[in-house]
C-alpha cells in the first residue's frame, strides 16, 4: 500500500483515547487513523445494492407496462 504522510491536529482527548487503542491492540497510531477513516467514509458512501436489495419487491401490486407498449422513441 502506497501511503501519503498527512498531518492532523486532534484534541488531547482524541489522542488518549487513541493511545490506549494502540496499546490494547498493539498497533500503530497510524492504523487506528486509517481504520476509523475508512469506517467513516464507508458509512458515508454506503453501497447502494444493499438499498437496493432490502427495497426489491417493496410494492407487490405495482404494474409495469408490455415492453411491447414502451415508448422507444
Amino acid at each position: 500500500m502506497s501511503a501519503v504522510r498527512t498531518q492532523v491536529y486532534l484534541t488531547q482527548e482524541q489522542r488518549r483515547l487513541i493511545d490506549d487503542m494502540v496499546e490494547v491492540e498493539g498497533v500503530t497510531l497510524a492504523e487506528v487513523v486509517r481504520r476509523a477513516l475508512d469506517a467513516f467514509l464507508r458509512d458515508r458512501h454506503p453501497d447502494p445494492s444493499a438499498a437496493l436489495d432490502a427495497t426489491f419487491g417493496a410494492d407487490p401490486s405495482a404494474t409495469y407496462p408490455n415492453r411491447d407498449e414502451w415508448n422507444r422513441g
